[in-house]
C-alpha cells in the first residue's frame, strides 16, 4: 500500500526527485573522500614534514567540503518541497474523495477517523518522504562507497565490517520488529482520543445538564492513557536504538585501533590509512543507522498508508450516472414510487413502499413518530443516501439518472440540524447563491424572520458567524438556515423539521411570508407540529416506515387513527400546559 501511495503521488515530482538522487550522489561521493584526503595528509604531509603538502590538500578538502554542504542544502531543498507537495496532493484526493461520500461512507469511517487519516495519517506518510529524500538515499550509496573505499585503504582489516554490519543490523532489527504493531495500534488509540474529544466538546450541554463532567473526564482520561502507554511502549523500544548503535560503534572503533595498531607496527599499513579506514567504518555503520532509522519510520507510515488507501479506494454507494441526464422539463415535480430504503446490515427496510406525488406549486407535510423514517424519506430525494428499491423522481426523471449538479441546483433543503460555517452572516446566505446582492439576502432575511435579529447584530451582514452557528440560538440558526434556501431559488423546497425551534407565532408569520415566494415551487414539510402542517395541501403520515395515511387535515382527522393520536396528544399537552 505504501508503494502504490508513492508511486501514484510522487510521479508528477520525477524531476526534482532525480535531482535529489543526483546531488545525494555528488555530496555523498564528496564526503567519502575526505577520509582518503585526510589520510594523505597524515602520510605524505605530517609524517614527511611537507608543510605544503598539507595546504595544498587542506585547500582540495575545503573546496570538497564546500562542494558536499552545497549538493547537501539543494538537495535538502528539493526533497522538502517534494515532500511537501506530496502531502498536499494527498489530503486534496482525501478531501475530494471524502466529499463524494454519502451519508453510509462518512458513518462507516467516522468523523473523527477520517480528520486522523487526512491530518495525522498523511504527516507520517510525508515525513517518511522527507527522510528518504534527506537520509535514504544517502545511505545506500555511503555503505557501498565507504565499503569500497576501505578495501582501497586495507583489505585486511575488512573481516571487522563483516562483523559489525551484521551485529547492528540484526539488533536494530529485532527492535523494528517489536515496534511495528505498536505503530498500528497508536493510529487506532489517535482515532480514539480524537472520537472521545469531538464526542465531549459537540455534546458539552447535555454533558453538563446531566452533570456527567467526573464520567467524561474518566473516559477522555482513560484514552488518552492507552495512548500514552502505546506511545511509550513506542518510545522505550526507539531509546533502546541509540544505545546499541553507540555500542557497536564505539566497539567497532576499538576493534580497529586495537587490530590496526598491530599491522601498523608490521608495516602493513600506514597511520593515515588505519584513520582512513577507521572514518570509513564509521560512516558505513552509520549509513546502516540512518537506513535502519527509516525502517523505523517505515512501519508507522506503512500503516498510515493503508489507511489512506481505504479511504481512495472506497467508492462512495451514490454513484454518478455514467451518461447523465443534464436537462430536464419541468417546474419542480417530485414524485416517489415504490420506494424502498434500507441500511446496510440492518434486520428491516426502514422505508418500504412509500409512494406519493409532490407537484409544483403544492405543499406537501409529512408526520410520524420518531423514527418512523421521516428524515431518511427527505435524504433520498438530494441522493444523500440511494434507494434500495422503487425510484425517486424530479420531473419525472429518477435523480439516479440526473447530472448531480442540476440535481442539486433544483433543491433546496434545511435539514433538521441546520449547520452554519464560519464566516459572517452574508457568507452563509452566499451558499446558496455566490451572486446574490445585499438588498436580495436582506429581502430573503425578511421572509425567514431572520432580519430584525440580523440587524441587531454588530456589523449586520457582516457579523460574524463562528463554526456551527454557536453564536447564534438554535431558532436564529434555523430561521438563518431558511433564508440560505431561499436564496438559491430552487423548484423543490425540503424543509426537515426546519420550524422546530421557532415560537408559534414566528413559525406562522414564517409560513405566510413563504407562501409567496414559493408558489411555483414544490414543498416537502417534515415536522412534529399539528400548527405547522395543518394548512399544507397534502399530508403524508408515516408509522413505521410505511404510509398510513395520505389528505388534507380534516380528511386524516376522520380517516387515519395514527394522525389522529398525534393530534390529540398535542391538544392534551397544549391544554395541560
Amino acid at each position: 500500500m505504501l508503494m502504490r501511495l508513492l508511486r501514484a503521488y510522487l510521479r508528477p515530482y520525477a524531476r526534482p526527485l532525480t535531482a535529489v538522487v543526483l546531488l545525494q550522489l555528488v555530496g555523498t561521493m564528496a564526503s567519502l573522500y575526505l577520509p582518503s584526503l585526510n589520510a594523505d595528509i597524515i602520510d605524505k604531509g605530517i609524517a614527511q614534514g611537507d608543510t605544503g603538502y598539507i595546504v595544498r590538500t587542506g585547500g582540495w578538502m575545503l573546496l570538497v567540503t564546500a562542494v558536499q554542504i552545497a549538493c547537501s542544502i539543494v538537495a535538502v531543498y528539493f526533497g522538502a518541497r517534494t515532500a511537501m507537495s506530496f502531502g498536499r496532493d494527498v489530503r486534496a484526493a482525501l478531501f475530494r474523495r471524502v466529499g463524494e461520500f454519502s451519508g453510509r461512507e462518512v458513518g462507516h469511517f467516522g468523523a473523527p477517523s477520517l480528520i486522523t487519516r487526512n491530518t495525522n495519517d498523511v504527516q507520517q506518510v510525508q515525513m517518511l518522504v522527507v527522510l528518504t529524500c534527506t537520509m535514504l538515499v544517502a545511505a545506500p550509496i555511503m555503505c557501498f562507497g565507504g565499503v569500497i573505499m576501505a578495501l582501497r585503504e586495507d583489505v585486511g582489516l575488512s573481516w571487522l565490517m563483516l562483523v559489525s554490519v551484521p551485529v547492528l543490523v540484526v539488533a536494530i532489527g529485532l527492535i523494528i520488529r517489536r515496534m511495528v504493531p505498536q505503530f498500528r495500534l497508536m493510529q487506532t488509540r489517535i482515532d480514539t482520543v480524537n472520537r472521545v474529544l469531538r464526542e465531549q466538546i459537540g455534546g458539552v450541554r447535555v454533558v453538563r445538564a446531566f452533570v456527567r463532567e467526573p464520567f467524561e473526564t474518566d473516559r477522555f482520561g482513560t484514552a488518552n492513557a492507552d495512548l500514552t502507554m502505546t506511545a511509550l511502549r513506542v518510545g522505550r523500544l526507539m531509546a533502546l536504538i541509540f544505545p546499541i548503535v553507540l555500542l557497536v560503534l564505539n566497539t567497532s572503533s576499538v576493534a580497529v585501533l586495537w587490530f590496526g595498531a598491530a599491522r601498523v607496527d608490521a608495516g602493513q599499513i600506514q597511520i593515515g590509512a588505519l584513520t582512513a579506514f577507521l572514518n570509513y567504518l564509521l560512516q558505513i555503520l552509520m549509513s546502516v543507522m540512518m537506513a535502519t532509522f527509516m525502517l523505523i519510520m517505515v512501519p508507522r507510515a506503512a500503516v498510515s498508508a493503508e489507511r489512506i488507501i481505504e479511504v481512495l479506494d472506497t467508492e462512495t454507494s451514490v454513484t454518478p450516472p455514467v451518461h447523465p441526464v443534464t436537462e430536464v422539463r419541468g417546474q419542480g415535480e417530485l414524485e416517489l414510487r415504490n420506494v424502498q430504503f434500507q441500511y446496510p446490515g440492518a434486520a428491516e427496510p426502514v422505508l418500504h413502499d412509500i409512494s406519493f406525488h409532490a407537484p409544483a406549486g403544492r405543499t406537501t407535510a409529512i408526520i410520524g413518530s420518531t423514527g418512523a423514517g421521516k428524515t431518511t424519506l427527505l435524504s433520498l430525494v438530494p441522493r444523500l443516501f440511494d434507494v434500495s428499491g422503487g425510484a425517486v423522481l424530479v420531473d419525472g426523471v429518477d435523480v439516479r439518472e440526473l447530472d448531480p449538479d442540476l440535481l442539486w441546483s433544483r433543491i433546496g433543503i434545511v435539514p433538521q440540524k441546520p449547520y452554519l460555517f464560519s464566516g459572517t452572516v452574508a457568507s452563509n446566505l452566499r451558499y446558496g447563491n455566490p451572486d446574490a446582492t445585499d438588498d436580495q439576502l436582506w429581502e430573503y432575511l425578511e421572509i425567514a424572520q431572520a432580519r430584525d435579529f440580523v440587524e441587531a447584530m454588530p456589523g449586520g451582514l457582516d457579523a460574524p458567524i463562528s463554526q456551527g452557528g454557536t453564536n447564534v440560538s438554535g431558532g436564529q440558526r434555523q430561521r438563518l438556515a431558511i433564508a440560505r434556501a431561499l436564496v438559491r431559488r430552487p423548484e423543490i423546497y425540503l424543509f426537515d423539521d426546519s420550524f422546530s425551534a421557532l415560537d408559534l407565532g414566528t413559525d406562522a408569520r414564517l409560513r405566510a411570508a413563504l407562501r409567496a415566494i414559493t408558489a411555483d415551487a414544490a414543498v416537502v414539510i417534515v415536522a412534529q407540529r399539528i400548527s405547522t402542517i395543518v394548512d399544507a395541501d397534502q399530508i403524508i403520515v408515516l408509522e413505521g416506515g410505511a404510509i398510513v395515511g395520505v389528505g388534507r387535515h380534516a380528511e386524516l382527522l376522520d380517516s387515519c387513527l395514527t394522525y389522529r393520536e398525534i393530534v390529540d396528544s398535542q391538544l392534551t399537552v397544549g391544554a395541560a400546559a
